[in-house]
């Protein structure tokens, strides 16, 4: 067989251009005014580009593999199967072919996203591990993005299980080593997913305005809404038919909403059946976490309420938000713009080279974040340890003196800064590059040049935890 091809955007589709604009009139004592002071006024693209090149490097060899992207006609269902073992990709292959989809190969992080755009799957298997990208950045901008959101993702990774609240609405997560047999199962349930007529949502709530404002909410063609007002009314409907989604509260007159949802789990054995809480009650720390492990969603009925039910419902419905109502459509919209997750939040530049400073700067700020940067390893951890507000750490890995691995790892001995999230930033992605920036402590890692996209998305993954 042929490898697969290393160009995924088609010839004709240019690059989406989003340059970082460089603001005139620099004010006094900011990075742009000192980076003009150190001479002509830096093009951003020199810090941050929109488009990195896969790195071929890191890939792993183990023998050429053969896709069906050649031989996709309309009307094909396509699995984009993100994956770098080559092995664990065939037998992918082998089960999607068997269930009526094409399957597309993408091995980094960058060349899933370009097929993403391309290829339009109906389903995606992913791994977390990726070469380039992380998964999780991967399925945020996946799930942010209207045109793809609605798209069923299995997880098939080596990592520990992720909590329900941060796999995005992923159908299910399976860890490797997996069986042939739970792969089977699950790409059945996205092929079954993707050909439903109709998504079917139960509404398990006792207040009769709520319960019905809750289905006025989600109404529109292509989703089934059954109300109920008991707990033991929830299980009769759940034993007639199969359901999509459930939305609960947890003030029920019959037994309360947590007894539900381990009825659910356990003795109606749906492990994988969205469930989300929406509650008016101050939950207890012991409640949250117990709430985290047990379903993928808690809303609280305050002012947002409805914003955020419609989003985690339209995200677990799998719903396409192109044949949502014009209103639903308009909430989501403001839902998803990346200053309603980043807006206020802080984050610290520590990097030598004031020019990456200013050009990071200029984009974080368009986004409402408040910045403020070190240019040594030994200022960013002097300022940690004064300032308490820090959100975030963008840390350069090439600094003279004391470099980034360094500051990382001396910033983690400090117990109030051991579980900050800090994003290394590294010179074009060499083998192992992840692995040390992980191994000194930081929670992830980006290269230069900056992808913008992929690093707001490393961001909201980061500051939302």
């Amino acid at each position: 067989g042929a490898h697969v091809p290393k160009p995924v955007r088609p010839p004709d589709e240019p690059v989406p251009s989003k340059p970082v604009s460089v603001e005139d009139s620099p004010q006094p004592n900011t990075p742009q005014a000192r980076a003009q002071n150190q001479g002509s006024k830096p093009s951003a693209k020199e810090a941050v580009a929109q488009q990195g090149e896969p790195d071929t490097d890191a890939l792993r060899r183990i023998g050429p593999i053969e896709d069906d992207r050649n031989s996709i006609e309309e009307g094909d269902a396509v699995l984009l199967i993100v994956e770098d073992d080559r092995a664990f990709t065939r037998i992918l292959i082998d089960v999607a072919h068997e269930k009526g989809f094409k399957a597309v190969v993408a091995e980094h992080g960058e060349e899933a996203a370009a097929s993403l755009k391309r290829y339009k799957p109906a389903a995606v298997t992913l791994d977390l591990k990726l070469p380039g990208m992380h998964g999780l950045t991967f399925l945020d901008r996946m799930k942010t993005d209207p045109q793809t959101r609605h798209v069923p993702v299995l997880i098939v990774s080596v990592s520990d299980q992720l909590p329900r609240g941060q796999r995005k609405g992923a159908v299910a997560q399976l860890s490797k080593p997996v069986t042939t047999e739970s792969v089977h199962e699950q790409l059945q349930r996205m092929k079954t997913l993707t050909e439903k007529p109709a998504r079917r949502l139960l509404v398990v709530e006792d207040n009769d305005d709520q319960r019905r404002a809750v289905g006025d909410l989600m109404a529109g063609d292509g989703v089934d809404i059954v109300g109920v007002a008991t707990g033991e009314e929830a299980i009769a409907a759940l034993g007639t038919g199969a359901f999509d989604c459930v939305v609960i509260d947890l003030g029920l007159p019959d037994m309360s909403g947590f007894e539900l949802i381990d009825t659910i789990r356990e003795e109606l054995g749906l492990v994988n059946l969205p469930v989300i809480v929406h509650t008016g009650r101050d939950l207890k720390p012991e409640e949250v976490k117990r709430l985290q492990e047990r379903a993928e969603a808690v809303v609280a009925k305050d002012v947002d309420a409805f914003d955020r039910l419609l989003d985690e419902a339209a995200l677990h419905l799998h719903r396409d938000e192109a044949t949502l109502p014009a209103e639903q459509r308009q909430m989501l919209k403001q839902m998803h713009r990346p200053e309603a997750t980043l807006a206020g939040r802080r984050v610290l530049i520590v990097d030598d080279d004031i020019r990456n400073i200013f050009a990071l700067q200029s984009l974080l700020e368009r986004h409402q974040m408040d910045v403020v940067y070190a240019e040594s390893g030994r200022e960013g951890l002097d300022f940690l340890q004064k300032d308490s507000s820090i959100d975030v750490v963008l840390m350069d890995v090439m600094m003279p003196g004391m470099d980034g691995y360094e500051t990382t790892q001396a910033l983690r001995k400090i117990e109030r800064l051991a579980n900050l999230p800090v994003i290394a930033v590294t010179a074009k992605a060499m083998r192992g590059d992840r692995e040390k920036c992980l191994a000194a402590g930081a929670s992830d890692y980006i290269t230069k040049p900056v992808n913008v996209d992929q690093l707001i998305s490393l961001l909201r993954v980061w500051v939302t935890k």
